[in-house]
C-alpha cells in the first residue's frame, strides 16, 4: 500500500480502534492505537502560529454576531434542536460546537450534547506527519439515527471535514452530516461545502487563517498570516 493512500479513506492499517477506551463517565470513547504507536507520532504542532505577525480581519464582536447567526441558520435548517449533535473538530472546532450548543439550548431549552472529534489518525497525509498529537473522540451520545454537525474553525481543501466524516462513520450511522465553520477561506480541494459558515474570507494559498478562541488561546479573533513570515 502506498503512503499515503488516497484512494482508500479509512483510518491507516498501522493503528487499530480500540474499544477498551471508553469513557469513565459513559461517554462513548474513541482511541486509536497502540502506545508504541501513539509515541511515535505524538508530538507538538508542527505550524507555530503563534508567533507569525497577521492582519486581523475579525474581532470578538464579529465573531459573536457569526457564531449567533450560525445556530440560528443550524435550527431553521433542522426545525429545532431534536435530534441533534454538534461534533466539534479537534481542537478549536470544540469551542466553537460548544458556544453554539449553548445558544441552541438558550433558544430550544433544551441541552444539545457536544463530542469532541479527533481526525489525526483518519487524514490522507500520515507520512507527511512524522510527529502527531493524538487525542481521544469522545461523544455523549451514539451518533446512529442523529444529525451531526461537524464544527471546526476553518474550512479550506475539505480534507480535514472528508477525514471527520470518516471518524463519525466509525462510530455508526447518523441519519446525515452536516458541516459548520466559522471561516470558509475556498480553494477546495474535494467537493465538500459548508451548510452554515460564519464568514467567507478570500485567500491565497500561501496565507494561513489563524483563528483564536478564548478558551484555547485566551483572546477571540481571526487573522490572515503570511506564511512563513517571520
Amino acid at each position: 500500500m502506498r503512503e499515503p493512500d488516497r484512494e482508500k479513506y479509512g483510518p491507516h492499517p498501522r493503528f487499530e480502534r480500540n474499544p477498551a477506551a471508553a469513557m469513565s463517565n459513559g461517554e462513548t470513547g474513541f482511541f486509536i492505537a497502540t502506545a508504541e504507536n501513539i509515541a511515535a507520532r505524538t508530538g507538538p504542532d508542527a505550524v507555530g502560529e503563534s508567533s507569525l505577525p497577521g492582519r486581523r480581519i475579525m474581532d470578538a464582536d464579529e465573531i459573536r454576531r457569526a457564531v449567533t447567526r450560525m445556530f440560528h441558520e443550524i435550527l431553521e435548517r433542522n426545525h429545532g434542536a431534536e435530534g441533534l449533535l454538534l461534533a466539534g473538530i479537534r481542537t478549536r472546532g470544540v469551542p466553537l460546537a460548544e458556544r453554539l450548543a449553548e445558544h441552541i439550548q438558550q433558544a430550544e431549552n433544551a441541552p444539545v450534547p457536544v463530542g469532541r472529534l479527533d481526525i489525526n489518525l483518519y487524514r490522507d497525509d500520515l507520512s507527511e506527519r512524522p510527529r502527531m498529537r493524538i487525542r481521544p473522540t469522545t461523544m455523549p451520545v451514539d451518533v446512529a439515527g442523529r444529525t451531526v454537525v461537524l464544527v471546526d474553525d476553518v474550512l479550506y481543501t475539505g480534507r480535514t471535514v472528508r477525514a471527520a466524516m470518516d471518524a463519525i462513520s466509525d462510530l455508526g450511522r447518523p441519519l446525515r452530516i452536516q458541516v459548520a465553520a466559522l471561516v470558509d477561506r475556498g480553494h477546495r480541494e474535494l467537493p465538500i461545502r459548508a451548510d452554515f459558515v460564519g464568514k467567507n474570507i478570500p485567500t491565497r494559498q500561501m496565507e494561513l487563517v489563524r483563528v483564536r478562541f478564548r478558551e484555547t488561546d485566551g483572546i477571540d479573533d481571526v487573522s490572515i498570516l503570511e506564511r512563513g513570515a517571520a
